[in-house]
């Protein structure tokens, strides 16, 4: 009997025990939801980018990975406390972003993603970090100065995009729209004269004229015919995260990594970036 006694306590205080253990684990740092595991420094942290944007989210033939988003993802991961080899890159189209920050398949996203209030309304933002524009590319020897000039003129984009519609419902109504399901197709067609013109954010057609095979062939038309806020995406509600990578940022901006990353992506493409934007400022 009595043994029995002392064998019913031991069950009650073991289980206690595990109780209070699991209780106290909520006051630990939730890193491990979210994309990531493990604390500051330990697990692995997964960042969505693009995998398709030459100069700034490309997946290479090796299975690196290279680009300014690239860059600005790695130095930030860096200063939340993971290293790049604790780094996983996970492929984020434009349509899935929202959902795959609402999912938890990563923990923050740098894929071109321009902060609007349509997203605002489902994810939040750090930055911005770029301030890009709407623009032309051209081939070096183009006569084409202004969008008006693309009357008559092939333009082409990819299906859907805004920046194409832009111009040809408001800009110039007579260009002949072209829309491919990639922006490598219409760089093909720049190339071989199918088209005239490839319209895009500056800084995703700097990137494709940064690659070596077009050097020297393209230029930028330096329109600016829109404002685009490149922010970092991260779960709706998560600011301790937001607040983390803004001070990052700010920190890669005061000590240069941020320009040297521009220079090394874009700058084969005399691509003319605008200042690094302040933290919070949105240009309209």
């Amino acid at each position: 009997m009595k043994l029995r006694k002392v064998t019913a306590a031991s069950t009650v205080a073991l289980v206690l025990a595990l109780t209070a253990t699991a209780c106290g684990g909520d006051n630990k740092d939730d890193s491990s939801s979210s994309g990531s595991s493990g604390g500051s420094g330990g697990g692995k942290i997964k960042i969505g980018i693009k995998y398709d944007q030459p100069g700034l989210g490309l997946k290479k033939p090796d299975g690196s990975f290279a680009g300014f988003d690239v860059d600005v993802a790695t130095y930030v991961a860096k200063q939340l406390g993971y290293d790049k080899d604790k780094i996983e890159f996970v492929e984020t189209k434009s349509a899935d972003r929202e959902n795959a920050l609402e999912r938890g398949d990563v923990k923050f996203i740098a894929a071109t993603y321009s902060i609007n209030d349509k997203r605002k309304a489902k994810v939040d933002f750090a930055g911005p970090y770029l301030l890009a524009h709407q623009d032309l590319l051209l081939k070096t020897d183009s006569k084409i100065s202004k969008a008006e000039d693309l009357n008559g003129k092939n333009l082409c984009s990819v299906t859907g995009s805004t920046s194409a519609q832009n111009i040809h419902d408001t800009i110039a109504p007579k260009a002949n729209l072209k829309e491919v399901s990639s922006y490598s197709e219409c760089i093909a067609g720049l190339q071989n004269g199918s088209v005239d013109a490839v319209t895009t954010d500056d800084s995703i057609l700097a990137g494709f004229a940064s690659q070596e095979q077009y050097k020297g062939k393209f230029k930028l038309a330096g329109l600016k015919l829109s404002n685009e806020n490149y922010g970092i995406g991260v779960k709706k509600g998560d600011t301790a995260t937001v607040d983390k990578i803004n001070k990052a940022l700010e920190k890669m901006v005061s000590d240069g990594s941020w320009q040297k990353a521009v220079e090394a992506n874009f700058g084969p493409a005399n691509y003319k970036n605008e200042p690094a934007p302040k933290i919070g400022v949105i240009v309209k």
